[in-house]
C-alpha cells in the first residue's frame, strides 16, 4: 500500500531542527515511500532494518526498536509522521513531510538525502537524489537547490561550483555550530577568504661559499696524489697480471 502524498500544502512550513536519529528516522520513511512504495507505510521492525542498512547511510547507526518507537512517538507529536492502523494487529507509520517541509517531489528527493548521508558535494547529490526523483543534469539540479536555500532548508558549506559542498538545514543549534566551524573558511565574506591569504614568507637563498685561490691550488694538489695513486695501484695490478700469467705457463 502507498500512501506517499505529493500535494503543495496551502499552510506555511511548520519544519523544525530535529535530532540526529530523528532525522535517520524521517529520512528512511520518505526513502522507503519513494523506493518501496508496495512495503510502505512502515512496521517498527522495518524501519528499525532501514535506520541501520549500511548502504545509503552516513554515519552508520545500530538503532534498537525501542529507540526508533521512542522517535516515532516525538514526530507524531511533531506532527511529521502519522501512525496507521491497517487490518494487520501491528501499526505502520507514513510521513507527512511535503506539508511539513513545504517541497515538493524533486526538493524531497534532495532533502532526504542530505538527511540520510549528511554533508556531500552538489555533484554527488544529483545521481543521489535522482535514484527517487528524475534530476537530469547539474542545470536540472539548481533551480532544486535555489528554491531549497530560499526555503531555508539547504546550508551551503563551500563556495557554489560542481564541487560545493552543501548539507540540510535540520541540524540543531549545537550540531549546525560545530558543522559550520568545520567550513568558516571555505565561502566568501568569512574571516579568511583562500584568495585574500598572505602569501608563504621569502627564504632568501644562502650562495655558495667562494672558492679561493689558495682553496684551489690545495684541491689541485689532492687532484694529483689521487691521480698518482690511482697509477701506482694500476702498476701493482699489472705486475700481478704479468705474475700470474707466467705462473701459468710454467705449470703447463
Amino acid at each position: 500500500m502507498s500512501s506517499e502524498t505529493t500535494d503543495r500544502p496551502t499552510e506555511p512550513s511548520r519544519w523544525q531542527p530535529l535530532t540526529a536519529v530523528q532525522r535517520r528516522v524521517l529520512g528512511v520513511l520518505v526513502e522507503k515511500a519513494k523506493t518501496t512504495p508496495d512495503a510502505y507505510p512502515l512496521t517498527v521492525n522495518a524501519l528499525t532494518n532501514g535506520c541501520n542498512q549500511k548502504s545509503n547511510r552516513s554515519p552508520k547507526m545500530e538503532l534498537e526498536t525501542y529507540e526508533v518507537e521512542e522517535c516515532l512517538g516525538q514526530l507524531r507529536q511533531l506532527n511529521v509522521v502519522v501512525e496507521i492502523w491497517d487490518s494487520g494487529r501491528v501499526p505502520k507509520y507514513r510521513h507527512d513531510a511535503y506539508d511539513w517541509l513545504d517541497v515538493d517531489k524533486q526538493e524531497m528527493a534532495v532533502i532526504v538525502e542530505l538527511l540520510l548521508r549528511g554533508e556531500q558535494t552538489v555533484g554527488e547529490l544529483r545521481g543521489r537524489a535522482a535514484r527517487m526523483e528524475p534530476i537530469a543534469d547539474m542545470s536540472a539540479l539548481r533551480p532544486i537547490l535555489a528554491s531549497l536555500e530560499e526555503k531555508g532548508l539547504l546550508l551551503p558549506l563551500t563556495s557554489a561550483g560542481r564541487g560545493q559542498l552543501v548539507t540540510h538545514s535540520l541540524y540543531q543549534d549545537a550540531e549546525r555550530s560545530t558543522l559550520l566551524s568545520q567550513f568558516e573558511n571555505e565561502l566568501p565574506g568569512t574571516a579568511t577568504v583562500q584568495s585574500e591569504r598572505l602569501p608563504p614568507p621569502i627564504v632568501p637563498i644562502t650562495s655558495a661559499p667562494e672558492v679561493t685561490l689558495d682553496m684551489y691550488s690545495e684541491l689541485q694538489v689532492e687532484l694529483a696524489e689521487v691521480q698518482a695513486e690511482v697509477s701506482r695501484l694500476r702498476s701493482r695490478l699489472e705486475r700481478l697480471e704479468s705474475l700470474d700469467e707466467e705462473g701459468s705457463e710454467t705449470d703447463s
